[in-house]
């Protein structure tokens, strides 16, 4: 494995922990498209309003960043793995709850999204902050674009798998079924943790002086607003789609299906963006990618079939890894070359994680407010067409971001980029 990645990172050094990394990444991301794809049509199912589903959503994003926060603090005293473990274990939990309520999970949604999003957000400080001292600015790409591989090799399979077992099985059973095996794939991850190199990451928790910092660099300044940007397309987008599909199908192996078309063409299109576009045309990768996405959703606002989301996923599946790939390489530029990135490299992550989630609570709000006040099925459509500007937004940010010459500095990797967001 270590020399087949060699050989796809041409002349990169390739570490040992960096390969682990992606294995637990990899692990990771099967779990949570397997299992978590299916929950929002699991409520849906027990309740059919979008309200359950949007409040399920809200309490993921709003707990997410909070943890986020607290997990800075515990990173900063003890051994990171721990902090992963935490997550393991509330995502553990989270499908153990779900597995315990059955029928009544519609009634906790909050709740059980609450706990997802603490589960969340301890998996991914940690994981980003461990990610840190591992990549370098010349592997940043490679390793942007292999995770992009795995994660959409992912959601490929999990969703396809899950599909089949639920449409072959008693309805409980199924979903029992998919929420073990997630279960079993976390206890993998938490194991290949303890074959990383321990990392104690010292001094005190400044928080409040990295949000400060939006005063003093421009480039942080505006990454930032990219990313509530980002988070206004993500709040509604990563349910209301998935939704979509199951109404117009009423069929789990159909959203499975849905996936796999979508993470097929994401998958190749992250191994073509990682070889080919380079530092000098991220800005430009990023302009074509969110121009792709925002004009894909007007094929499905209007008039909607099975056939125009299958059109929708292909779009969608070329345009996120153009947009994510460049986006996400040059947001951890400007955090490297940040005010004391070494030293409070776990602020820079829980700060760039509040904004993100900022801009999902804003439109989640925005979205509840908007169908008690219309009907749904009117004003969704409405919805989508101005949130999913927020991509576009992206480029608007980042295109006047100038950083100088590259010098080998310290840096951190990003958040996963094919997740359940990615709709």
């Amino acid at each position: 494995m270590h020399k087949s990645l060699e050989y796809i990172a041409g002349k990169i050094d390739i570490s040992r922990d960096l390969i682990l990394l992606l294995v637990i990444g990899g692990l990771y991301s099967l779990s949570i498209f397997l299992s978590n794809t299916f929950v929002n049509i699991y409520l849906w199912k027990q309740a059919g309003d979008y309200t359950t589903i949007a409040f399920y959503n809200l309490g993921i994003y709003l707990f997410q960043p909070i943890t986020f926060i607290l997990a800075g603090k515990i990173a900063k005293k003890v051994d990171r793995v721990i902090v992963l473990r935490l997550g393991v274990i509330f995502l553990s939990l989270f499908f153990l709850s779900v597995l315990l309520i059955a029928e009544q999970a519609a009634t906790y949604n909050f709740l059980l999204g609450s706990v997802l999003g603490i589960g969340f957000g301890f998996y991914w400080l940690a994981f980003n902050v461990l990610t840190f001292e591992i990549t370098e600015p010349e592997s940043r790409d490679f390793f942007n674009g292999f995770l992009g591989v795995l994660q959409s090799f992912a959601g490929m399979v999990g969703p396809l798998l899950a599909g089949t077992i639920i449409a072959s099985m008693q309805e409980n059973v199924g979903y029992s079924v998919i929420f073990t095996i997630s279960f079993i794939l976390f206890i993998g991850a938490v194991v290949c943790s303890f074959f990383l190199k321990r990392r104690q990451a010292e001094g005190l928790f400044h928080f409040k002086r990295v949000l400060m910092e939006r005063g003093h660099n421009k480039n942080w300044r505006r990454v930032l607003n990219a990313h509530v940007s980002q988070g206004f397309r993500e709040g509604i987008f990563l349910f209301v789609i998935t939704i979509w599909v199951f109404i117009t199908t009423q069929s789990e192996f159909a959203l499975g299906m849905f996936n796999l078309v979508l993470s097929g063409l994401s998958f190749v299109l992250y191994v073509i963006v990682t070889k080919w576009v380079k530092p000098s045309l991220r800005k430009k990768a990023i302009l074509i990618g969110a121009l792709i996405l925002y004009f894909s959703v007007y094929i499905i606002l209007f008039n909607i079939s099975y056939t125009l989301l299958i059109i929708y996923a292909v779009l969608i599946g070329i345009a996120y890894p153009v947009i994510n790939v460049p986006y996400a390489s040059l947001t951890f530029d400007v955090i490297g070359k940040a005010w004391k990135a070494k030293e409070l490299r776990v602020e820079y992550i829980v700060v760039r994680e509040l904004f993100v989630n900022i801009g999902r609570v804003l439109s989640i709000i925005i979205f509840v407010v908007a169908i008690t006040l219309f009907p749904a099925e009117k004003i969704i459509p409405y919805l989508l067409a101005v949130f999913g500007l927020g991509h576009l937004f992206i480029y608007f940010f980042v295109k006047d971001i100038y950083l100088g010459s590259t010098g080998k500095k310290d840096v951190i990797t990003k958040e996963p980029v094919t997740d359940e967001k990615n709709r």
